[in-house]
């Protein structure tokens, strides 16, 4: 019995897990070109930008530390 319960193992990976890395991967490419815009640089863009970045970040980091514990 001890041995039955030591071979299940619950998964913590959901398919939306997938659309958080992409998000996250958009915010920072959205970030970047911000940043590097020359001219004129919008202040409220880039920290907008930033605090998102951080948020999913954060909640990307969260969920993977999951994926492993």
């Amino acid at each position: 019995m001890l041995l039955a319960a030591a071979g299940e193992t619950t998964s913590t990976f959901n398919g939306f897990d997938i659309f958080m890395i992409l998000f996250t991967v958009i915010i920072l490419i959205g970030v970047i070109r911000v940043l590097r815009e020359r001219p004129k640089k919008n202040k409220f863009a880039i920290g907008f930008g930033i605090i998102s970045l951080l948020v999913f970040l954060a909640s990307d980091a969260i969920m993977i530390k999951a994926w492993f514990s």
